[in-house]
């Protein structure tokens, strides 16, 4: 797939998410294979009114390239000032976000909502464009409700922009996170167009996204909430399409060291107190499963510090491998 100098085969994107896609967690995700990363949501009417917390978004390191800062908004003149803006850090992609459903996105008529007016959307797309000179890509949704379903015509309109690729969500805005993603768009828009067509939807697991790529013939791949549970996917999905083999689950030892390292570049990339707090909604993807992790999570909300978060994390590691012992030779002695 080629975006610009960008030519990756069959490359693993991470897809941009609010409140996930931090720079933290695009490191992680990019360390165990990711391809391409994303900033958050990156509001483009915060963007022009000089919003120190929207700019801090798309703060990101040389290794986490190629890089994408996502921008959103309802507003051509909005949309062009933030796209010179994002471009004045230097990513190597600018994407448009035309597939958000949440409310008060969709209702100022960004996001999701373009799909309602796909002249706006066009002018939008084709301002930013015009506007950088870096690649612009845009995502999106395969429609606004089941009854108006126009991926293709977007898909067409798009490349007359001058975009150099799309994403497709597989799912109408309706949808929202429900119901099972169609793929059978990805090849009906594919057929339309010549830029690269990226497929997104609910793409969890190695023999999905190896399905998908076969199915559909889509350029690339790109992993949402997958990645949250489990950040290891792009290592796993990699190895199992250049060998057909599945690689076993982490160990309680390399979701510990991930989990810590993760914890410690959110403190790198936040300062103490904020990376810390902030690190919260992670517990629940690395320590799911796990023997009293409910218990343990509600612990961790407490912590503001890194050194004792730290200290509990290594306790609880501690007790997970002494249990896992006493568990083996139970079944040991039962097996005997």
């Amino acid at each position: 797939m080629r975006i610009g100098t960008i030519n990756i085969e069959k490359p693993l994107l991470l897809a941009p998410m609010e409140d996930v896609t931090d720079q933290a967690f695009r490191i992680v995700c990019k360390r165990l294979g990711a391809d391409i990363v994303y900033t958050e949501f990156v509001n483009s009417e915060g963007l022009v009114r000089n919003s120190e917390k929207t700019k801090k978004k798309m703060d990101f390191r040389d290794e986490e390239r190629p890089f994408g800062i996502q921008i959103y908004g309802g507003e051509e003149s909005s949309m062009e000032g933030a796209a010179r803006i994002a471009e004045s850090l230097q990513p190597d992609i600018i994407d448009i976000n035309c597939g958000c459903w949440v409310r008060n996105v969709v209702g100022c008529g960004a996001g999701s909502g373009l799909l309602r007016d796909m002249p706006k959307m066009e002018r939008i797309v084709s301002a930013v464009v015009k506007t950088v000179k870096i690649p612009v890509t845009v995502k999106t949704r395969i429609g606004w409700d089941a009854e108006s379903i126009n991926i293709v015509d977007i898909a067409k309109m798009i490349e007359q922009t001058g975009a150099a690729a799309m994403t497709i969500h597989c799912r109408t805005r309706s949808q929202a996170h429900k119901g099972e993603p169609d793929f059978s768009w990805i090849p009906k828009a594919k057929s339309a167009v010549s830029i690269p067509v990226i497929a997104n939807g609910s793409l969890e697991t190695p023999e999905k996204i190896r399905d998908v790529f076969k199915e559909t013939g889509c350029d690339g791949v790109m992993i949402g909430r997958g990645a949250i549970e489990n950040p290891w996917l792009f290592k796993q999905t990699k190895h199992f399409l250049s060998t057909g083999i599945l690689l076993s689950c982490p160990t309680i030892e390399e979701r510990f060291r991930l989990l810590m390292e993760h914890l410690q570049l959110s403190v790198e990339c936040k300062g103490e107190r904020k990376g810390v707090i902030e690190f919260r909604k992670h517990y629940t993807g690395y320590l799911k499963g796990l023997y009293g992790a409910s218990k343990v999570r509600q612990e961790m909300m407490l912590f503001v510090e890194l050194e004792p978060t730290m200290v509990r994390l290594l306790e609880y590691r501690d007790e997970l491998l002494s249990h896992d012992v006493i568990q083996s030779n139970s079944d040991h002695v039962e097996a005997a």
